[in-house]
């Protein structure tokens, strides 16, 4: 482990040495996949058998979204806990209070938000220091991260943390590359670029293959692309989650500050002790979420709006409604009858590839 990590720090240290211009790119480009692969290898042990994740870890992802608090210790994670879901987690002014990872639920407009209280992280946390490693395994799981922030030092705290997320694969707020790579079994590595390419060239492309011992291989870029961007498509284990900055503790900071700070993207601020904009959050919450209610509404009777089916933005078809209520409702179905912003007139008849919108109405109509 100890060499693993003084290698990390060797490639870093090359990396902060080394100039960057268009002479270097080949190089960074090889020393960044180096680092990738590096990081892979010390975070791998925490997700095997044996090595467990460690007490209070291993929490049962429960409700229709999971959302994982992430902050430095002391910046008031577990006061927020208690204040949005009632769930009791020890409170204290002295720094590393919560040493397991909490789990508390939110009821919000039908849906059940599982809001998990992690250990505060430290610097240094994907290198495997503290139990950053467990901390941030379990927040890979989240549907959406809270980085909660003291209002008296927020933009340092934000640097340091999404270091931390980054290095551990996850990507606050960003897309999924728009990059094709496809491996082959001859003909060398085809690079092609669809716009005009400023940051990766041919021999960068190859030696950030040679690096994972790719030597065939189709890649087209359909963008301006990093050499970070190919290696996390390579890499095939990034995680691309909504993120919102909840910059706490807003009473201990002047009317200026506050506007200074308002400028910042994906950003909420709250007093959790105060309970300052706690109703602002939520809201916030939800829209990253970007979930979708749809109400059942049985044969003969009226529809059921206080319990909907949750579904997420990405799978929200009429097959992926008929799955969340039970595996085996596909077998008997015939066909749907959608009310809502979805169908053309009201009620449409449908089939299961029909792709429903928020607080769309369906009954489901049985084969006979």
């Amino acid at each position: 482990m100890s060499t693993v990590m003084q290698k990390i720090k060797d490639i870093e240290d090359e990396m902060a040495r080394t100039q960057k211009n268009k002479a270097t790119a080949h190089h960074l480009g090889l020393l960044k996949a180096k680092l990738a692969k590096l990081r892979r290898e010390l975070l791998e042990p925490s997700s095997k058998g044996g090595g467990g994740a460690g007490d209070g870890f291993d929490v049962t992802k429960s409700g229709d979204a999971r959302v994982g608090l992430v902050g430095f210790p002391s910046v008031g994670k577990s006061t927020l806990l208690n204040k949005l879901t009632g769930t009791f987690s020890e409170v204290a002014s002295y720094e590393f209070t919560t040493l397991t990872c909490i789990p508390g639920v939110i009821t919000y407009r039908g849906a059940k938000i599982q809001l998990l209280d992690l250990p505060g992280i430290i610097e240094g946390a994907k290198d495997g220091k503290g139990r950053g490693r467990q901390v941030i395994s379990t927040a890979r799981t989240c549907n959406c991260i809270l980085i909660v922030l003291d209002a008296i030092k927020p933009i340092t705290h934000k640097r340091l943390i999404e270091k931390e997320l980054e290095g551990f694969g996850i990507r606050l707020n960003k897309e999924p590359p728009n990059l094709t790579f496809r491996k082959k079994d001859k003909g060398g590595i085809n690079f092609t670029s669809t716009v005009t390419n400023t940051l990766l060239d041919l021999e960068t492309v190859k030696a950030i293959c040679s690096e994972y011992r790719i030597h065939n291989a189709d890649i087209t870029l359909r963008y301006d692309a990093t050499a970070d961007d190919l290696i996390d498509v390579i890499e095939g284990s990034r995680i691309y989650m909504p993120c919102i900055y909840v910059v706490n503790k807003i009473d201990q900071i002047t009317l200026e500050e506050l506007e200074i700070l308002d400028k910042l993207p994906h950003y909420c601020p709250v007093s959790a002790h105060l309970e300052w904009n706690l109703d602002g959050l939520l809201d916030k919450i939800w829209e990253y979420l970007n979930l979708t209610r749809i109400y059942t509404k049985p044969k003969g009777m009226n529809p059921d709006y206080e319990d909907p089916v949750i579904l997420s933005s990405r799978r929200r078809t009429v097959e992926d409604f008929c799955n969340r209520i039970h595996k085996d409702m596909l077998k008997q179905f015939k066909y749907a009858l959608v009310w809502g912003s979805s169908a053309k007139h009201k009620p449409q008849r449908v089939g299961k590839e029909h792709v429903l919108e928020d607080e769309d109405v369906v009954q489901i109509i049985k084969k006979v």
